[in-house]
């Protein structure tokens, strides 16, 4: 007699052991969790033209990858205003790999040709990327308030609310700040006690800060990685802006944007702009 094990499913008793759970009572574990079925029928279509749909679902994707990105930034600014800078380093690794996700998110759109953008364009209406609450959560995060850009969202309560508090909180860099400072660094008190709901501005007393940490990353070294991740993100973000730029300029040259925007000059204003600019500027003085 063979020794040789039969499976149920293959003698008729039953399904294989190995075989997955086919049946269950409601929607599926993974549905309830993932939320699939809402995703995948979000997606409402104003023209005929069958490039609207791949410009929309990656757009839809951009806003889930900001989400994201706002998470691991919060996750980081709590992290380092509690002085838990490993966590905080890791948020911000974590939020290099989403950022390299998101900047890859333009190659869906990266070619289209004037004619193919105008095809579905007027189905846009006056809506426009700028319009975005969650990339201003992470504009805001990176230190460029204004609070003007809480306007094209008063007709949404919680939206607007989620801003305004986001608004008046210390950004990511102004953590990075103060925690230089409670490390004995020579932040300047009028860089620490900032109106944090304006746009930062650099500082040469901050340059000379970093200056000094990467001039002697030995003394320091917590602290010069810090200044890398935040690098690391600085660059990613100029990537976006400037790809956004690239894109924009393929699809509809020096016209007005969508919404009003001055189109591409804004968004060659916008990618002029270093993100963390000591960080940038203090190696020239290493």
């Amino acid at each position: 007699m063979s020794s040789t094990p039969v499976s149920a499913g293959a003698s008729g008793a039953g399904p294989a052991v190995d075989a997955p759970n086919l049946d269950f009572a409601g929607t599926t574990p993974y549905e309830d969790y993932v939320q699939a079925d809402v995703l995948t029928h979000l997606q409402h279509l104003r023209s005929d033209d069958p490039g609207e749909m791949v410009f929309l679902v990656t757009t839809q994707v951009m806003e889930l990858w900001f989400t994201v990105i706002v998470h691991e930034w919060e996750t980081a600014g709590r992290a380092l205003r509690e002085d838990r800078l490993p966590v905080a380093v890791d948020a911000l690794k974590r939020s290099v790999r989403e950022l390299e996700a998101l900047n890859h998110s333009w190659r869906p759109l990266s070619q289209l040709t004037p004619a193919q953008f105008n095809s579905y364009r007027g189905a846009l209406g006056e809506g426009s990327g700028f319009q975005s609450a969650m990339y201003r959560r992470m504009e805001f995060l990176l230190g460029e308030k204004s609070a003007s850009m809480l306007v094209p969202h008063r007709g949404a309560p919680r939206v607007h609310a989620e801003l305004e508090k986001a608004l008046h909180e210390p950004s990511l860099y102004d953590e990075v700040l103060a925690l230089l400072g409670r490390r004995g660094l020579p932040v300047p008190p009028s860089v620490l006690a900032r109106d944090l709901t304006q746009r930062y501005e650099p500082s040469p007393q901050v340059e000379a800060v970093w200056a000094a940490l990467y001039a002697a990353p030995e003394e320091n070294p917590e602290l010069v990685r810090l200044g890398e991740a935040l690098s690391d993100v600085a660059e990613l973000v100029w990537r976006w802006r400037n790809d956004h730029l690239v894109a924009t300029r393929r699809a509809m040259g020096s016209k007005t944007g969508t919404g009003g925007s001055a189109g591409v000059a804004w968004l060659e204003k916008r990618a002029q702009k270093n993100v963390f600019p000591e960080l940038w500027t203090a190696r020239s003085h290493v």
